[in-house]
């Protein structure tokens, strides 16, 4: 089977984000200053957990931000306003629906992987969690813009917003194998 023009734009978008994830990730690791984004030797577990907590600050606003979206178009449409169990979503309010819906679902992989990551991370390596926060939200802003214009206009952001999530899960399997 041939793919099609957008399966290869999803293809050839997704092998992008996944290279820039794993690019910024090596660049942080390797030469951003712990200091600069609060990391510091000798964190102890529960300090690492809040750090995760605090980073992730953001990942939480940003969906806090899509449910305030949709619950505002909900508010205003006569159509919507009785909710999901009564009918499919207007025109209006089927993207930012889809979106928060999906945002919900990463958030939770998202999250959790953080909060894992911290586990295994040490002190100066925690410089590791704000990248992989600020990599979702600008997977997740492009994901948002593009999901209109259909799957090959959002696949940067949605594998972009993957990417810095299996990255993250994927250092912590390595950082387990490596006696963590």
């Amino acid at each position: 089977m041939t793919p099609s023009a957008e399966q290869k734009a999803i293809r050839v978008r997704s092998a992008l984000a996944v290279g820039l994830t794993a690019a910024a990730v090596a660049l942080a690791w390797l030469w951003l200053p712990p200091s600069l984004l609060g990391a510091s030797a000798g964190m102890a577990t529960a300090d690492r957990l809040a750090y995760a907590l605090k980073a992730d600050l953001l990942v939480f606003l940003w969906l806090g931000g899509c449910l305030r979206t949709v619950a505002s178009i909900r508010y205003r449409s006569d159509a919507d306003r009785p909710g999901a169990a009564y009918g499919p979503p207007s025109a209006r309010l089927a993207v930012p629906a889809a979106v928060l819906q999906n945002s919900l679902e990463q958030t939770v992989l998202a999250v959790g992987a953080h909060l894992i990551l911290a586990t295994v991370l040490q002190g100066e390596e925690m410089i590791l969690l704000p990248v992989l926060v600020a990599l979702y939200l600008i997977g997740r802003v492009l994901f948002a813009i593009g999901y209109a214009r259909g799957a090959g206009a959002r696949a940067f952001g949605m594998a972009l917003t993957g990417a810095s999530t299996i990255g993250a899960f994927g250092i912590t399997l390595v950082l387990l194998a490596l006696g963590r």
